[in-house]
């Protein structure tokens, strides 16, 4: 069944929930997976033991990270990062990554939709904006958090090194006060 409707909206159900250790042949899928990995900080996993251990020491370890589930099984992931304290105290920032298998289907954007929502009910009103930095080239994922309800900010130029490339980033955001789409 192909997960998108003549609108545009996803027509499995999405979910999102903790990863498991028992989820790592679906994690390798998108982890080992360098179309993914591209845009990310972390090499695609090559073996199912360096699966098992980024999942035990980066993924059960991270405070707020889901796997993302079409018809309950693992596709991707999404996280929230907040910072610890100082002043940035009111924002967290979001990632996500999803089997290439599943991409411009709506499936990220409805996760995102999904997350959104549940962190700024979990972390309360100290929480007032979630960001989301994109690598400029990466122009799926910043129709992604678009579709998701999110303002572009802007581009930073030169913000970022990623795997030896110096990047230009796009800052999307999405403030507690603003309506959140459906």
């Amino acid at each position: 069944m192909d997960p998108e409707t003549a609108n545009g909206t996803v027509s499995e159900t999405v979910t999102l929930r903790r990863l498991e250790v028992s989820d790592v042949d679906d994690f390798m899928v998108w982890a080992g997976d360098e179309r993914v990995a591209k845009f990310c900080t972390w090499e695609p996993c090559t073996n199912k033991d360096q699966a098992l251990d980024f999942i035990k020491s980066r993924v059960i370890t991270h405070p707020w990270l889901r796997a993302i589930c079409l018809e309950g099984r693992p596709i991707g992931t999404i996280l929230m990062t907040r910072d610890s304290g100082g002043g940035d105290a009111c924002r967290a920032e979001i990632g996500y990554h999803v089997a290439w298998q599943h991409w411009g289907k709506g499936i990220a954007t409805a996760a995102v939709k999904m997350a959104v929502k549940e962190v700024f009910a979990e972390w309360g009103p100290q929480l007032e904006r979630v960001e989301g930095l994109v690598d400029a080239e990466n122009v799926g994922s910043q129709r992604v958090l678009e579709k998701a309800g999110f303002c572009r900010e802007g581009l930073l130029r030169k913000y970022f090194v990623l795997k030896g490339r110096t990047c230009d980033m796009v800052m999307f955001s999405i403030l507690a006060t603003d309506v959140l789409p459906c």
